[in-house]
């Protein structure tokens, strides 16, 4: 089975990733895989890439999905920083109960909810 070199993804990727707000193309030094695994039966290989601008400071996370010959590249703009997105990645969405619970938590609070969350 064909092992994938990440290393030789991440530069061809270097070439072809450019910011979707600027249209800059993205410096490696600031692109960091935050998640691949490899999928040898199937040919095939997943990267969770975030990666900063240097021309208009916005920060894109990429998935890309390798299979066999196909490359899928989905980005999205986000307030992630590189250190949030490895802190966040294994954590659990946020249920829909949670949501509810919060709302419901909020309708029947009757104080100053700014004082209340800046307060040390």
């Amino acid at each position: 089975m064909k092992r994938f070199d990440f290393k030789k993804v991440m530069e061809w990727l270097g070439h072809i990733l450019k910011c979707p707000i600027c249209g800059y193309k993205y410096n490696l030094d600031q692109t960091q895989v935050i998640e691949s695994s490899q999928n040898e039966i199937a040919d095939g290989a997943r990267l969770l890439i975030h990666s900063d601008c240097n021309k208009c400071k916005s920060s894109v996370m990429f998935n890309i999905e390798i299979n066999g010959p196909e490359i899928f590249s989905i980005g999205m703009i986000t307030d992630l920083t590189q250190k949030d997105s490895q802190k966040f990645r294994l954590r659990n969405p946020i249920s829909s109960n949670e949501i509810i619970g919060m709302h419901t938590q909020l309708k029947k609070f009757k104080g100053d909810l700014l004082n209340h969350l800046t307060k040390k």
